[in-house]
């Protein structure tokens, strides 16, 4: 675990330095990279820990992200800021960074979780960056991934469970636990 905390951190922070003053190519490059890293990570932790509960939820959290982001960018065509397309509603990958880092926070805490939200913000930050979305289609990626991470796992120890809700009146957190 300290492993992966220091690698994401060290990948964060080479990331965040390297496009600062790059061009909207480089910051598309460094969306790739980040998005790559935050959902390799997600796959891969679970798989060294032989966690194939784990590995099972967050490939599931992954392929109904994608397809969900991807009927979305179909039902709502909206046009990418540098006007390459009509596929900019919601960012695809914002939606499987978040969806990454929510799981990585599900099934193992705030420890992967926030360096993993971390580079996921990142991701999006250089989409918007690399003028392919728009601010609304980063922010609708990232609580599309986030709600698809956590939702479609489970915590590695389930004696203690949050579960977001909301309804027409409100919202909120439950917690459960198991004695």
């Amino acid at each position: 675990m300290r492993r992966f905390l220091l690698a994401t951190t060290a990948a964060t922070m080479v990331l965040t330095a390297t496009p600062a003053e790059a061009s909207k190519r480089g910051w598309e490059r460094a969306s790739n990279i980040s998005r790559t890293i935050v959902v390799g990570a997600s796959l891969a932790l679970p798989a060294y820990h032989g966690d194939w509960r784990g590995l099972g939820g967050t490939a599931l959290a992954l392929g109904l992200t994608g397809a969900a982001t991807a009927g979305l960018k179909y039902a709502i065509p909206e046009t990418r800021p540098d006007g390459s397309d009509n596929k900019s509603f919601p960012s695809g990958h914002t939606s499987l960074s978040f969806a990454a880092a929510a799981s990585l926070h599900k099934r193992y805490g705030w420890q992967a979780g926030l360096p993993a939200y971390a580079l996921a913000s990142f991701t999006g930050l250089a989409r918007v960056k690399a003028d392919k979305h728009y601010v609304q289609d980063v922010v609708a990626g990232a609580a599309l991934g986030t709600a698809g991470g956590w939702l479609l796992n489970s915590r590695r120890n389930d004696r203690v469970e949050w579960l977001p809700w909301a309804d027409r009146h409100g919202a909120g957190l439950a917690l459960t636990t198991r004695f």
